[in-house]
């Protein structure tokens, strides 16, 4: 079965940490600590009949590392077709087909696709850069797509996650601490109010490059909390126990 779901290219990675493997290829995309530090951010929910979008989802990572956190269905939704066909077979090979769909389609007309006020979860880790005509970007169109708002910019997104929630559904983004003001800003005029930050260090003495929040749609003003910092290396490199317990389990 895993040499059928295998095209040219491609590699199987694990998470060891979730039970899950999934499809990568360094053409196109693999996914990266982000995807991992995201998936843990998001609270537990074991509801039947709870609902998960998963935006710009890429090859489908951060949705797989979900399913033994959150119970009922999960849609993953990615513009890049490639990617797209990757998340697929993911699943098949995880043999999770009936808890999992993939949309192939462009977030910006996901109204389409899944209602308004449908879901109980949004999730999205998102292009980080803004597509200024002087920013340098990849050469690979995947890359390019995956990093840069090209497609898609910062405004799209959480107007986006905003309207595919039911009120008091909740919102989880990873994004570049640079950007935090916007996003917070984003949020609040947009009915997400923002609940709690993590921010990520990669090593003792760095500025933080990753930034986690969590947001509930129409929630109560106020109340956001920062919570303890993570410094994912040791001085050596070396991940820390709480990276490698996301990676590999206890």
């Amino acid at each position: 079965m895993v040499d059928n779901l295998l095209q040219v290219n491609e590699r199987i990675d694990q998470l060891s940490a979730q039970g899950i493997q999934i499809i990568q290829s360094s053409e196109v995309f693999a996914f990266s600590l982000d995807a991992v530090l995201l998936a843990d951010f998001v609270r537990p929910n074991q509801k039947r009949k709870l609902k998960t979008v998963d935006l710009c989802a890429g090859n489908g990572a951060i949705g797989l590392f979900l399913n033994r956190k959150l119970g009922g269905q999960i849609i993953e939704v990615e513009l890049q077709e490639r990617l797209a066909n990757m998340a697929k077979r993911s699943i098949q090979l995880n043999e999770l087909s009936d808890r999992y769909q993939v949309l192939n389609v462009d977030v910006k007309q996901i109204y389409d696709y899944v209602p308004k006020d449908s879901a109980d979860i949004v999730v999205c880790n998102p292009p980080y850069f803004k597509d200024h005509p002087q920013s340098e970007k990849n050469p690979n169109q995947y890359l390019a797509l995956a990093r840069h708002e090209i497609a898609l910019n910062l405004q799209d997104v959480i107007e986006k996650m905003s309207g595919l929630l039911k009120m008091n559904g909740k919102a989880y983004l990873v994004h570049r601490p640079e950007r935090l003001t916007e996003i917070l800003s984003l949020m609040t005029s947009l009915r997400l109010e923002p609940k709690q930050v993590r921010l990520i260090y990669p090593k003792v003495g760095r500025d933080a490059n990753m930034v986690l929040i969590e947001a509930i749609k129409d929630g109560k003003k106020g109340g956001l909390k920062v919570v303890p910092p993570l410094i994912v290396a040791n001085e050596k490199g070396e991940y820390v126990p709480e990276v490698m317990a996301m990676l590999n389990g206890c």
